[in-house]
C-alpha cells in the first residue's frame, strides 16, 4: 500500500482520536479498570480506527498475476466444395480430435469458427456456403486477436472463389493448413471464362469471348459449341496438347430476337473427366431495339464532360455525342435528350427550340443572368464570388428510386455564390452542405410542370464524384446507375408506375437473388405502410414459391438463395391493392464452388511458407497436434496487473468492522455493561 503523505497524516488523526474517543468512554472518571475493560477499551478503539479510515477511503494498490494461454483459432471451411469433395465424415472427425486432445487444450487456448463468404463463431457445419474467402476468415482473426501469440489451424481444400487472394497475405502468426480433398491428379478441361457484353441491337453482331483450359499429358481435340433455345448457333473444333494447354475462341453471334436472349457455352472431348460441372456455362444478352441518343452541349471544355459520357454509355443503349456550342455543327432533331453543361447567352436558339426534357448543369462559367431571362422554372440571384457545396442525401426524394451511394462523402463542386428560387414543382434529390453546415439551398434537383421534366445540378467538378465512387467501391457502378437514373426519368414519357422492381435478368446458381420494390400512394409519394408479397415461379415444373418484403429506408427489399436452375416468372403484389409488377430472371446452372477438380495445395504451401508454418494432410493431424504440444514457442504468458481499489470494495474489511462491533456488544451484554 502507497500512501501520500496527507492521506498518512489523516490516518493518523483517526487513529489517535479512536484511541482518545475510547479511553474517554471507558476510562475518564475513574471508572472500573478491569481487564474486561481494557478489551472493551481495544474493540471500540479498532472498530472506530477502521471506521475512520473507511471515511478517508485511502486509493490502495494491489498487484495481480495473471497466466495466459496461447491461442489456437481453428478455421473451418464450410463452403459446398468441401461437399463436392465427399470429405464431411472426415473434417468433422479431425474438429473432434482436435477438440477433445487433452495436452492440446491443457496448453492452448482453443476458439473454432466456420467460413464461407463471412467468417461465423463454430456451431455446426452444413457445407452449404457459395462462396469462399480464405483471406477474409484470416483477417477477420487477426482483427479479432491482434495481440496474442497463436496459431491457426486452416481445414480447407484451398479453392477461393471471391475476396482478396489469401496466398500473398503477410499474417503475423504461424498457420497450419490441413488439406481436404483429392490431391490426385486428374485430366480436365473447362471453360474458365467468358466475356460478353450485356446489351445487343437487334439484327447486330455481338462478340463473345471463352477461354478455355486443359490439364493433362497427351494431346486431344474437342468440341466448342453455343446453343440457343436447344439449337446450336456455332460449333469449333479445339486442338490441345501439353505445350498448348489454352484456347482463346472469338465468335460473333446474331441477335435475331428482342428480349433477353439465353445461351450455353459447352466443351466436350474424349477424355475422362472427374469433374464435368466446369464444361458448360450459360450466359445471357438483352437485345433492343433502339438506342437513345443523348446531345451533352457545353460552352466549355471540361473534365466533367468525359466522366458523364462515360457513366451515361456504360447503358449500352445509350449514346453520348458532346458537341461545343460555338464550335461544333449539329442537328438536335437527332437526339432524344439533352444536357447544358454550363449554358450561356451561345444557348439561346437551342433551348427555344428543345421541347423535351433536359438535364442542366451549372458552374463558374454559367451566365445565370442569361437563365433567369428564360423561364425554365428556376433563378438564381448571383454575385462575383464563387462558393463550394458538398452534397447532403435527401431520403424523402420519391421523384425515381435513388439509393444513397455515399453522396455525403463526396467532394463538393463549385458554383456562383447565390440564392435560388424555384417557380415550379420541385424536389430535391441532394442538399448542400457549405463547410460542414446544411445551406437550406438544393444541389441536384428535379422540376416539373404539366409533362415537362428537368434536371439541374449546381455545381461542376461531377468528375470528382466518379473517381470517388471508384476509390470507395473499386467499381463506377454505383455512380454510372445514378447519372442513368436521372436519364431514365427525363427520357420516360410514359405515366410513372406506383410499383417499381429492380432485379437482374440472369444469376449464376451461387448468386444471392435481391429484388427491390418502390411503392407510391397515390400522390406518389412513397409509401411506407405497404405489405408486398413476391411469387416466384419455375417455368419448367410450375412450382410456386412466395416470399415477403421487408422494409428497408426508402425500398422494400427481399433476398432469395437456393433456386434449382432454370428459367423463371415473377409477380410482385401489393396487398389491398390492384397494384402489380411481372417480370422474368433466369437462374444459370454455374455453381462455382463445383468447379474444382483438385484441391489447390500450392496456395495452402505458400502460405504456410509465408508464415512459417506446415501443411498437413488429413491423415496427419496427430503429427500436427503433437508438434504444437512440444513446440517451445508456445507457452504461457505471464501478466502482472496493477489496479487501485478503494477499501470499501473489500469484503473482508467490512466483515471485520461488522466482528469488532458484534464481540463489543456481546461481551457488554454478558458482563451486564449495557
Amino acid at each position: 500500500m502507497n500512501l501520500d503523505p496527507i492521506t498518512l497524516s489523516y490516518i493518523l488523526l483517526v487513529l489517535i482520536a479512536s484511541v482518545a474517543i475510547a479511553f474517554f468512554q471507558y476510562f475518564y472518571q475513574g471508572k472500573k479498570q478491569s481487564r474486561v475493560t481494557v478489551i472493551l477499551f481495544t474493540l471500540r478503539s479498532l472498530t472506530l480506527f477502521l471506521i475512520g479510515v473507511l471515511l478517508i477511503n485511502p486509493q490502495v494498490k494491489v498487484l495481480e498475476m495473471k497466466s495466459h494461454k496461447p491461442l489456437i483459432s481453428l478455421l473451418i471451411d464450410n463452403s459446398k466444395s468441401m461437399a463436392f469433395f465427399k470429405e464431411e465424415k472426415k473434417i468433422k472427425s479431425i474438429i473432434k480430435s482436435i477438440k477433445e486432445n487433452k495436452d492440446l487444450n491443457k496448453k492452448f487456448e482453443l476458439v473454432s469458427f466456420s467460413f464461407g463468404k463471412d467468417v461465423q463463431p463454430l456451431d455446426s457445419l452444413n457445407f452449404d456456403d457459395r462462396k469462399t474467402d480464405i483471406n477474409e476468415a484470416i483477417l477477420s482473426i487477426d482483427k479479432l486477436y491482434p495481440n496474442k501469440k497463436r496459431a491457426t489451424i486452416l481445414i480447407t481444400d484451398g479453392n477461393q472463389t471471391s475476396g482478396n487472394d489469401y496466398e500473398f497475405y503477410k499474417a503475423k502468426n504461424k498457420i497450419f493448413p490441413i488439406i481436404i480433398g483429392d490431391t490426385t491428379y486428374h485430366q480436365d478441361i473447362q471453360i474458365s471464362n467468358l466475356n460478353v457484353n450485356k446489351y445487343s441491337y437487334l439484327n447486330n453482331n455481338f462478340p463473345v469471348e471463352a477461354m478455355v483450359l486443359y490439364d493433362g499429358d497427351s494431346s486431344i481435340t474437342s468440341n466448342f459449341t453455343i446453343t440457343h433455345k436447344g439449337k446450336k448457333v456455332i460449333s469449333k473444333k479445339l486442338y490441345f496438347s501439353p505445350n498448348n494447354k489454352t484456347n482463346t475462341i472469338n465468335v460473333e453471334l446474331k441477335s435475331k430476337e428482342k428480349g433477353v436472349q439465353y445461351y450455353q457455352a459447352s466443351i466436350s472431348s474424349a477424355i475422362k473427366e472427374k469433374n464435368i460441372k466446369n464444361n458448360s456455362r450459360g450466359f445471357s444478352v438483352e437485345v433492343i431495339d433502339e438506342q437513345t441518343k443523348i446531345l451533352l452541349l457545353s460552352s466549355i471544355i471540361h473534365p466533367d464532360l468525359g466522366a458523364i459520357k462515360k457513366a451515361i454509355e456504360s447503358n449500352k443503349q445509350r449514346k453520348v455525342e458532346i458537341k461545343i456550342i460555338d464550335k461544333d455543327v449539329f442537328n438536335i432533331e437527332n437526339y432524344q435528350m439533352f444536357i447544358f453543361y454550363q449554358p450561356n447567352f451561345s444557348f439561346k436558339d437551342v433551348l427555344k427550340q428543345v421541347s423535351s426534357n433536359y438535364f442542366l448543369i451549372s458552374g463558374i462559367k454559367t451566365d445565370w443572368r442569361f437563365i433567369n431571362n428564360l423561364k425554365l422554372g428556376i433563378k438564381k440571384s448571383t454575385i462575383n464570388q464563387n462558393e463550394t457545396s458538398a452534397p447532403i442525401y435527401k431520403s424523402d426524394f420519391l421523384t425515381f428510386m435513388q439509393e444513397d451511394i455515399g453522396f455525403d462523402d463526396f467532394p463538393p463542386l463549385m458554383d456562383k455564390f447565390g440564392k435560388i428560387q424555384f417557380t415550379r414543382k420541385n424536389q430535391a434529390l441532394l442538399g448542400q452542405n457549405i463547410e460542414g453546415i446544411p445551406s437550406g439551398q438544393p444541389l441536384l434537383v428535379a422540376l416539373e410542370e404539366n409533362e415537362k421534366k428537368t434536371m439541374v445540378l449546381f455545381g461542376e467538378g461531377i468528375w470528382k464524384w466518379r473517381s470517388s465512387s471508384y476509390l470507395k467501391e473499386k467499381s463506377f457502378e454505383g455512380f454510372d446507375k445514378f447519372l442513368n437514373n436521372i436519364v431514365q426519368y427525363l427520357t420516360s414519357n410514359k405515366k410513372r408506375n406506383r410499383l417499381e422492381i429492380t432485379a437482374k435478368k440472369s444469376y449464376f446458381a451461387n448468386e444471392d437473388i435481391v429484388f427491390s420494390a418502390f411503392y407510391v400512394d397515390q400522390n406518389y409519394r412513397f409509401d411506407k405502410r405497404a405489405s408486398l408479397d413476391l411469387k416466384i415461379i419455375n417455368s419448367s415444373t410450375k412450382k410456386e414459391i412466395s416470399y415477403p418484403f421487408s422494409l428497408m429506408n426508402n425500398s422494400y427489399q427481399v433476398s432469395i438463395g437456393g433456386l434449382d436452375p432454370g428459367i423463371y416468372s415473377y409477380q410482385v403484389k401489393v396487398k389491398g391493392q390492384s397494384v402489380t409488377n411481372r417480370g422474368s430472371f433466369k437462374v444459370a446452372d454455374f455453381e462455382i464452388e463445383e468447379q474444382f477438380v483438385n484441391a489447390n495445395q500450392n496456395k495452402l504451401k505458400k502460405i504456410a511458407s509465408r508464415t512459417n508454418g506446415r501443411v498437413y494432410y488429413n491423415n496427419q493431424v496427430k503429427a500436427l497436434l503433437n508438434s504444437l504440444i512440444t513446440d517451445s514457442n508456445y507457452s504461457k504468458i505471464q501478466e502482472s496487473i496493477i489496479s487501485q481499489k478503494s477499501l470499501i470494495e473489500w469484503k473482508w474489511y467490512l466483515i471485520l468492522i461488522v466482528i469488532f462491533l458484534a464481540s463489543e456488544w456481546f461481551i457488554r451484554k454478558y458482563f451486564g455493561r449495557i
